[in-house]
């Protein structure tokens, strides 16, 4: 990876548009620290910390790099714009008019889908806007002015932060390197690195360095594990028959379907862990945080959270896989091209097969995410000393997969402009 980046430094092209990257990066991190007005951060920072950090507010101050927690401009982070694509993917599958602007009108549709998910970004950034609004004006001493135009200038400063977080991911998509939504995570997550290394330091000075072992020991591994299964792929062998056209002869050539073991990255488990802490974050709203059930059911250092959890996951993992690949439709796309699986007849059969492989990869798959999402929530129960240091399943995958996206889309472009240092 790093040999990737010196070779592209080295190409005047590449080296603007990582340039241009880092510059869109820095001033999203200047934007983080920037507080709203009207908003005590000290004692918003000590509500979060002893009441919504094992919520779902936890997973969204870890997503905006610790700004949801101290009430800056960019709190809401990329959260909204998720949100509405997400929203929006759905209802192309769910609305017949949506899907056929999809596929039928080319970069058009394209780009009316693009407009129907910045639209939607906004009035769900209006809309989480106004929710953080109410969670810290009922919480007393946080909001230092509860007049109405206080609230509209914290309403509509989260609305604009969301909004101009969009742009800068959409900048960084169009003139740098990689997807900028997922560089904007990457940075988020990357900037408590530093917490985490402190809290591992804390543990060998504590006299428990045998847990800050496992714990390094334990990161790598998910990394590997992470790595190896990103490029996993369950490969079906499809042979085309020939076919006379004219004086020409098509097909005839070997080749295969491929269906990756990772097909639903980290959604399955985003999803899940929204659902699963949606009690505790009601409880939270409502102050119902000295109830049985929040204390022993709801919150994630429990073992009933984490059982709910797992099966959440196979859940939404089925879930993507079903809205991704449709065994009929493949098998009537592979008989109509004069493709066929050796050793099952095309039509019914094809698609049978292909569900039952499908099948398969759904629950390795789904195991997989589950050991990489519980398998920090099960140390921080047995070693309550993990809890310290903020290391969350869904943040390393994305790390991950978004570091082995760039160097893939480097490597891409480096190939296309045929640079000798990179091919020898």
């Amino acid at each position: 990876m790093f040999k990737t980046l010196q070779n592209a430094w080295r190409i005047p092209d590449l080296r603007k548009k990582l340039m241009f990257t880092l510059l869109i990066l820095l001033l999203y991190r200047i934007g983080n620290v920037i507080p709203v007005p009207y908003i005590d951060v000290e004692t918003l920072g000590a509500y979060f910390d002893s009441v919504l950090s094992n919520t779902i507010l936890g997973l969204y101050n870890a997503m905006s790099g610790s700004a949801f927690s101290m009430g800056t401009v960019f709190a809401l982070s990329i959260q909204p714009y998720i949100n509405a694509s997400i929203i929006v993917q759905l209802l192309t599958i769910a609305i017949p008019a949506l899907e056929r602007m999809a596929k039928d009108q080319g970069e058009e549709g394209k780009k009316k889908i693009e407009t129907i998910t910045r639209i939607s970004t906004v009035a769900l950034g209006l809309l989480m806007g106004w929710a953080y609004y109410m969670m810290v004006r009922n919480r007393a001493g946080i909001v230092t002015d509860n007049g109405f135009w206080a609230a509209v200038v914290i309403i509509l400063t989260f609305t604009a932060g969301s909004a101009l977080v969009m742009w800068l991911g959409e900048q960084i998509t169009a003139y740098g390197i990689g997807n900028g939504i997922s560089m904007i995570l990457f940075a988020n997550i990357i900037s408590g690195i530093p917490r985490g290394v402190t809290a591992i330091f804390s543990m060998f000075t504590a006299k428990t360095w045998w847990q800050a072992v496992i714990a390094i020991i334990g990161v790598a591994a998910l990394v590997v594990l992470i790595i190896f299964v990103n490029d996993a792929e369950r490969r079906i062998p499809v042979q085309y028959a020939k076919r006379v056209v004219g004086r020409k002869i098509y097909g005839g050539q070997s080749t295969n379907l491929p269906i990756k073991v990772s097909m639903s990255g980290v959604m399955p488990v985003i999803f899940a862990q929204s659902i699963c802490s949606l009690p505790a974050t009601v409880c939270t709203f409502f102050g119902w945080t000295k109830n049985w059930a929040y204390l022993n059911l709801f919150q994630s250092t429990k073992w009933p959270y984490v059982v709910f959890y797992f099966l959440m996951i196979f859940f939404f993992s089925w879930f993507y896989a079903s809205i991704q690949y449709d065994p009929v439709e493949i098998s009537n796309n592979l008989k109509k091209n004069g493709g066929f699986i050796p050793g099952f007849r095309p039509g019914k059969p094809t698609s049978d097969f292909i569900k039952k492989v499908i099948g398969k990869i759904v629950v390795f798959g789904a195991i997989y995410l589950a050991i990489v999402a519980l398998l920090p929530m099960i140390a921080g129960i047995l070693m309550p000393n993990f809890q310290n240091l903020a290391i969350g399943g869904t943040s390393v995958i994305i790390v991950v997969g978004v570091a082995l996206e760039t160097v893939k889309a480097l490597e891409a472009q480096m190939l296309m402009r045929h640079y000798k240092g990179f091919l020898d």
